[in-house]
């Protein structure tokens, strides 16, 4: 795999993603979410990267994952307080390294690919995110019935939490059974890049998976900001 078409495949793919940003921010946003345009356009081009990686997770190009967290790096970095961001910005930076890595030495380039497959999971989250911030989380009304969940939030807060289980942490625990069984054939750079990268995210996915719980099944989704 020649460098230089990886890096204009994965340079290309980030503008591609800069610029649907852009085109995102000239359409108009709900009510709710004009507050927040910034995290409305981000948000939008981040469920636009989860369904094109889920829905070819097992056939997409890794040069387009990479450029995607390259283009959402820098746009978190530049507009997303650090202390908010930088549990993201660590996840960007370790799957870069991953994928770089195996894009540079033609190495677990089919275990790359298999890991887009959290990507499916990750399209419920932004559509959750996108609920919130355009103010469309309970139901219309007054008193009690108003601080109820609507039932559009109410599926797709489920629908999250079920795809975080079977897409995110199965498709981490696969990857995890796979590299324990493969210590004698891998280079040790190799297996110690691989072994940080899996105990970095899959902490950080259960943690996603608590504060999910926590917010959408033991609190109502109407008190959060």
């Amino acid at each position: 795999m020649a460098v230089a078409a990886t890096l204009a495949a994965v340079g290309g793919s980030a503008c591609c993603f800069k610029l649907l940003n852009a085109a995102v921010g000239v359409l108009p946003a709900p009510g709710a979410a004009a507050k927040r345009a910034w995290k409305w356009r981000n948000t939008c081009t981040s469920l636009a990267h989860s369904a094109l990686s889920g829905a070819g997770a097992l056939i997409w190009f890794v040069r387009m994952h990479g450029g995607y967290f390259i283009h959402d790096f820098l746009d978190l970095a530049l507009n997303e307080p650090f202390r908010k961001s930088w549990e993201v910005l660590l996840h960007h930076s370790m799957v870069i390294s991953c994928f770089g890595f195996a894009l540079r030495s033609g190495v677990c380039v089919g275990f790359a690919v298999a890991s887009l497959l959290v990507e499916i999971h990750s399209v419920f989250l932004h559509i959750r995110q996108l609920l919130l911030l355009s103010g469309r989380t309970n139901r219309t009304g007054e008193g009690a019935a108003a601080r109820r969940p609507s039932l559009v939030y109410s599926v797709a807060s489920w629908l999250n939490l079920g795809a975080l289980v079977v897409f995110r942490l199965g498709t981490l625990c696969w990857m995890t059974r796979w590299l324990t069984r493969q210590t004698q054939r891998l280079p040790l750079f190799v297996l110690m890049l691989g072994t940080a990268g899996l105990s970095l995210i899959s902490t950080m996915s259960l943690g996603l998976f608590y504060r999910l719980l926590r917010a959408d099944v033991l609190t109502n989704p109407g008190q959060k900001h």
